[in-house]
């Protein structure tokens, strides 16, 4: 009786560890790809925009998507500030790049198209007249529909 209770309390334990390595690879891959949402505003122009504040999310940034969906663009946040370089890896329709640095702009790349078929190293590189610490990708046109220039602050509002 007591070997009996022993091996039903020994199956409990493995399924309880079995659940909680289940539960935090689930958590470890949602909060690697999952991409937090935020309202920015620029040049009292109001964004809603995904947000890539790791490595993975870096990388990745807009590539695979077919356009921008219900979003505004996405927001790049880097730990600290320093020459961030753009590529169009897996973009499917163009945009606007635009760098931050302590919250204003510092520099604009507007209308920049897909480079579809291309190997990594043969991109165009895309960096800015100045180091960053953020940086918004927006669909190609508007930097100028809303008249967004060097200087303009960034205001994270949620």
């Amino acid at each position: 009786m007591l070997a009996n209770k022993n091996q039903e309390a020994k199956k409990w334990q493995m399924y309880i560890i079995g659940l909680i390595i289940i539960l935090t690879i689930f958590l470890k891959l949602y909060y690697t790809f999952y991409l937090p949402k935020l309202t920015i505003k620029v040049n009292d122009k109001t964004f809603n925009v995904l947000m890539a504040n790791n490595m993975k999310t870096w990388e990745k940034g807009l590539g695979g998507r077919k356009n921008l969906g219900k979003y505004d663009g996405m927001l790049f946040v880097f730990p600290e500030i320093k020459q961030h370089v753009f590529i169009m890896r897996g973009m499917q329709f163009p945009i606007d790049i635009i760098w931050f640095k302590n919250g204003l702009i510092v520099d604009i790349a507007p209308n920049i198209s897909p480079e579809p078929g291309k190997a990594d190293e043969e991109f165009t590189l895309y960096p800015a007249r100045d180091a960053s610490d953020r940086v918004l990708e927006l669909s190609a046109g508007s930097v100028e529909k809303f008249n967004l220039k060097i200087g303009d602050k960034l205001e994270i509002l949620r």
